[in-house]
């Protein structure tokens, strides 16, 4: 196990960076070409780990897969697609790692092979993250399933499914919705998709929605997106550039916001992330926040943020659910009660990112707590009473082998007088690799030891 030692601050951060690839726009645009027949380019996608364990999964799943510039920091890839029919290639599971996108993305592909079982190592993170509701929407449209009760490792027999009409709920993960989508223009029937109580985490939908457009898949969405209508079609390739990583991105932007520091960040754009959101409620808090779109002068646009002293903020976390804990960072700050609601979904990611993280900060000195602990009508909501002048630090905390966790305990420790200790920091590689080595680059003093596993950012 990796330890980030973040050195004694307060510190201060300055300077302009790139903002990393996202994650789940390489995730969409990867499965689109490996769906497509032909070859396809996807440029500037994530290296995270998550993209690692996509890109091996679709590799046993039929797609021929060239990365053309492996050692850069943001990947071009070369994709010659399946044209709709994959298929295992090899003996044994297909591996998703600790990827929940992409198991869940997966799921809906795998029911168009004779045969693919789904499995991780990752037992007490991925392996405990229930599919139930997807599984059983697949069930519907004539594939079998097997599963540990919803949980991997999952098998699927499919090949012959029909279309007519689904309802599948999307209360627990937006995640079963995006890949319905991205099954449904391949059935071979029209399909229609019922949300049948309520949708989590509406964003990622959304890009789901766009991805398959730029595909030449025909989807009919609701407004409010609780029905779709697909007719059977093919994907087409294409070229397609990855947009920069909001999620990533806010936790740098409240580190700044904390530490009192003014940064840039180039190639963040007004997309189909919620989590652009967090720019929004960062000024909300009291930072001076500028957007940049694109412009000849700056063409991937570019994001300054000016740390001042924060407020705290009632936010709606649904809205930006991968933005959250960076903003818990910053709240740790703010003067004032910062609550955080409309979570409960964060429950089931790679920890339970409402318990886990209260209890890390709590060994920092942070006053905070959960709904049920106050009578607030929301049990899961996340409350902060933020500390203006700052915490000692000094401690050791828990990265809870989240990548999430770890950048929120990030923030705080840059905003600590003794600084702090992040063990198990190689986590964060899941969906930021580069995430301390641009910390470093904007000034950050942090000791990555790396003797158990190599590269810690």
């Amino acid at each position: 196990m990796s330890r980030a030692v973040i050195e004694p601050g307060p510190q201060r951060l300055s300077g302009t960076i790139v903002a990393q690839p996202s994650k789940n726009y390489t995730t969409r645009w990867l499965l689109a070409a490996a769906l497509a027949d032909g070859r396809s380019i996807v440029r500037n996608a994530a290296t995270s780990d998550d993209a690692r364990a996509l890109i091996s999964a679709l590799r046993r799943l039929g797609a021929g897969i060239r990365i053309l510039n492996p050692e850069a920091d943001a990947w071009d890839i070369e994709v010659e697609g399946v044209a709709g029919r994959p298929r295992v290639i090899g003996e044994g599971p297909v591996d998703v790692g600790n990827a929940g996108a992409v198991l869940r993305l997966l799921l809906g592909v795998g029911a168009l092979t004779q045969q693919v079982t789904f499995s991780t190592q990752y037992h007490d993170s991925l392996g405990r993250r229930p599919n139930d509701e997807l599984l059983a929407a697949l069930a519907a449209l004539g594939c079998s399933v097997e599963s540990r009760g919803g949980c991997l490792p999952v098998t699927l027999r499919g090949g012959n499914l029909r279309g007519g009409r689904i309802e599948v709920s999307g209360a627990r993960s937006s995640q079963f919705i995006s890949s319905l989508l991205f099954l449904a223009p391949l059935i071979g029937e029209p399909l229609e998709i019922v949300v049948a109580d309520r949708l989590v985490s509406r964003a990622p939908v959304q890009q789901t929605l766009e991805v398959l457009a730029r595909a030449g898949v025909v989807v009919e969405a609701a407004t409010d997106l609780m029905r779709f209508a697909a007719k059977p079609g093919r994907y087409a390739p294409g070229e397609y550039q990855v947009n920069g990583d909001w999620p990533g991105s806010a936790a740098i932007l409240a580190a700044a916001a904390v530490t009192g520091s003014t940064i840039s960040m180039t190639g963040l754009i007004e997309d189909n992330q919620g989590e652009r959101a967090a720019a929004r409620v960062l000024r909300e808090m009291g930072a001076r926040i500028e957007l940049e779109p694109p412009s000849p002068a700056c063409p991937a646009g570019r994001v300054t943020i000016e740390g001042r002293p924060l407020q705290a903020v009632d936010f709606d976390g649904d809205t930006a659910t991968d933005a959250v804990l960076a903003l818990e960072g910053a709240a740790c700050f703010a003067r004032g009660r910062s609550r955080f609601h409309n979570v409960a979904n964060l429950r089931i990611k790679e920890c339970d990112r409402i318990s886990e993280p209260l209890r890390e900060l709590k060994k920092v000195g942070v006053v905070c707590g959960e709904g049920r602990e106050t009578g607030d009508p929301d049990p899961d909501a996340i409350w902060i009473e933020g500390r203006p002048d700052g915490y000692d630090g000094g401690v050791e905390v828990d990265g809870c082998g989240d990548h999430r966790v770890i950048m929120l305990e990030t923030i705080v420790g840059l905003g600590s007088r003794r600084g702090l200790v992040i063990s198990g920091a190689e986590a964060v590689a899941k969906s930021y690799p580069a995430f301390f080595r641009h910390l470093l680059a904007l000034g950050a003093r942090i000791s990555l030891d790396r003797s158990d596993h190599g590269d810690a950012g």
